[in-house]
């Protein structure tokens, strides 16, 4: 079962896909910094600082400026994220982020799901602040509860 969320960025493709790549750029919205930049095969140690968390992701597949693909979380629940970046007229990337891997058997599958959503939604606000606006404070807006 997959999680699907679309936003658009008024910023061409290539800065959207500089934003996640780029270690300098992913800390600016998303992780509190990155082990080095996003290439295929490699894998990436991603920190953040607010949960005191550290990730680990395994880049699957890279489409310059175009497509993320990346794999995380356990050996029992591994998800596959591809971001796919579509550019559709100057300067106007729809984003989409497609998350798979859910256990449509598990009981908190709907918990899941949602917390998932809320998750994109929120890296893809801070993105889009980011790029459109240069507000880099917004990923530290969030309250842990």
């Amino acid at each position: 079962m997959n999680n699907l969320t679309r936003f658009k960025i008024v910023k061409p493709a290539n800065e959207v896909f500089e934003a996640f790549v780029d270690p300098s750029k992913i800390k600016n919205f998303w992780f509190s910094s990155s082990s080095e930049r996003w290439e295929q095969g490699k894998k990436i140690t991603l920190e953040y600082d607010l949960y005191n968390a550290v990730v680990e992701i395994k880049v699957v597949e890279i489409k310059g400026n175009e497509k993320i693909v990346f794999s995380w979380g356990t050996s029992e629940e591994e998800h596959v994220v591809t971001i796919t970046l579509n550019e559709i007229e100057n300067s106007i990337t729809i984003i989409e982020v497609n998350e798979e891997g859910f256990n449509e058997n598990d009981d908190e599958l709907i918990h899941k799901m949602l917390d998932n959503k809320e998750g994109w939604v929120f890296v893809l606000t801070c993105l889009k602040g980011y790029l459109e606006s240069d507000i880099k404070t917004l990923r530290e807006g969030l309250v842990k509860g």
